[in-house]
């Protein structure tokens, strides 16, 4: 199954979804995020606040334009489109079915199957039902079976339909503390800025654990169903550069690395935690309660693929007074040889080639580039809107992933992020756009949700009609 190439798009219900409350859809920790901006970060209020903007609410609206927005996904010409699950949707009181809530996803899935798209399914993307959250979230060891039970009625419900499945989105994004209120659902006492850390070193990697041991079961549960089923993983790809050739900034980057790379991947890949993960709890002083069959599990429940999002890389220095990095996963320092966005990402092609090497040589399966792009604004004129900076971008990135194919990585798809504008998870803001479809919308979530084909829409179709 894993020999087509994929060339597609991806996206997250909480982005783009909307339709808050809709047909007996319940809250999720989405949806008690403020919006922001690149100097005013984005807020979780345990408690809905009038005045303030909740960005998931509205999204783009994908809900009621799903049907027209695949009809122009179809018209690039991709071949697979990753979406979410909003798991509050399905099961609003964490327990009961709510069938409006499936039934929705599986029109979505029959309309990309009548167009011949692949569908990939990220079964939780940074939206933990609040109702679960507040008995504890992911530290709470009764979430897997919550979780299983969910993953089940999806895996059953499209069997035969859907094949690709993501248990979790950028999972590593807990282990630094930013995921621990949407990812972990690891809700604070106070209303606090959402991608501080809110959460004990042990809690934190408690409520890790506890996602491992379910990715693990969601991996068996899914080829139990459907033995065509092919369920990865999926990490935040974190690339650092030593900053200079100090053996103490070379040593430092090659600690940052593997714990934000390979802490996870080798749980998910490996079956197991690795061998400096002992010595990282004892000087962290991070204890953690397992079960006996604990290991067990993760050795039998390895991912099929492994996947990951790719946006930008850092640079790691022992040194002070260096500006630190900004954006996905950001840590160390800026790199003084690349260009930084307007929202001070720092994007960097030939990084990617490096991640898909890296990680192939370790991991040696399939590998899949499930989420990458550059946000950048963009200006209506004369109704176009002119990006080269975006098909520049897409250009490096794609020839990227050739380089990496010809040094024997086996790499099968590529996904840019958005293809259709949503809500920017950093900010909360529409104009920071990803899309190579434009949508009519102002970062208070005004406007006509209009849809406009950018000039790289063309110039993403004659890339995926040179791959025909």
């Amino acid at each position: 199954m894993l020999k087509k190439f994929y060339l597609g798009g991806a996206s997250a219900a909480n982005q783009c979804e909307g339709a808050y409350r809709i047909e007996g859809g319940g809250d999720s920790v989405a949806d008690h995020v403020t919006d922001g901006t690149k100097d005013r970060p984005r807020l979780f209020t345990r408690a809905l606040a009038p005045g303030l903007h909740y960005p998931s609410h509205h999204g783009i609206d994908f809900y009621h334009h799903f049907r027209s927005d695949i009809d122009l996904l179809a018209d690039a010409g991709i071949n697979m489109f990753r979406f979410s699950i909003t798991w509050a949707r399905i099961f609003p009181d964490g327990r009961t079915l709510n069938q409006a809530g499936l039934d929705h996803y599986t029109a979505i899935i029959d309309e990309l199957l009548r167009h011949q798209i692949e569908p990939l399914v990220t079964i939780s993307h940074c939206d933990v039902p609040y109702v679960l959250a507040e008995k504890g979230g992911w530290a709470n060891r009764e979430m897997i079976d919550r979780y299983l039970n969910y993953c089940s009625v999806l895996m059953h419900e499209w069997k035969g339909k859907v094949h690709y499945w993501l248990p979790f989105s950028e999972i590593n994004i807990l282990e630094n503390g930013t995921g621990d209120i949407l990812s972990g659902g690891l809700l604070p006492k106070k209303d606090q800025p959402a991608f501080a850390p809110s959460a004990s070193l042990s809690r934190r990697f408690q409520a890790l654990h506890h996602q491992f041991l379910a990715s693990a079961q969601a991996v068996m549960l899914a080829h139990t169903i459907d033995p065509e089923n092919r369920v990865g993983c999926m990490v935040a790809a974190s690339v650092m550069y030593p900053l200079t050739c100090a053996p103490a900034d070379v040593m430092k980057t090659q600690q940052m690395m593997m714990r934000s790379n390979y802490f996870c991947g080798d749980v998910l890949c490996r079956g197991a935690y690795p061998s400096f993960a002992k010595r990282m709890f004892q000087e962290q002083d991070i204890t953690i309660q397992t079960d006996p069959y604990d290991d067990v599990i993760l050795q039998n429940g390895t991912a099929d693929f492994f996947s990951c999002s790719y946006y930008m890389s850092s640079c790691v220095t022992t040194e002070q007074g260096h500006a630190k990095a900004i954006g996905n996963m950001a840590q160390g320092v800026a790199n003084p040889y690349i260009q930084a966005s307007d929202w001070g990402w720092q994007s960097d092609p030939i990084g990617l080639r490096y991640y898909l090497n890296e990680i192939y040589q370790h991991y040696q399966i399939p590998i899949l580039v499930a989420e990458c792009g550059v946000g950048l604004p963009d200006k209506v004129e004369n109704g176009t809107i002119h990006d080269a900076g975006r098909m520049r971008a897409m250009d490096e990135h794609l020839a990227a992933v050739r380089e990496a194919a010809a040094d024997g990585v086996d790499v099968f798809g590529f996904l840019f992020w958005g293809l259709i504008d949503l809500i920017s998870l950093s900010t909360g803001q529409m104009s920071k756009r990803y899309g190579i479809i434009y949508v009519d919308e102002a970062d208070d979530g005004s406007g006509s949700f209009r849809r406009i084909k950018k000039d790289s829409f063309d110039h993403f179709r004659e890339i995926t009609e040179s791959l025909r």
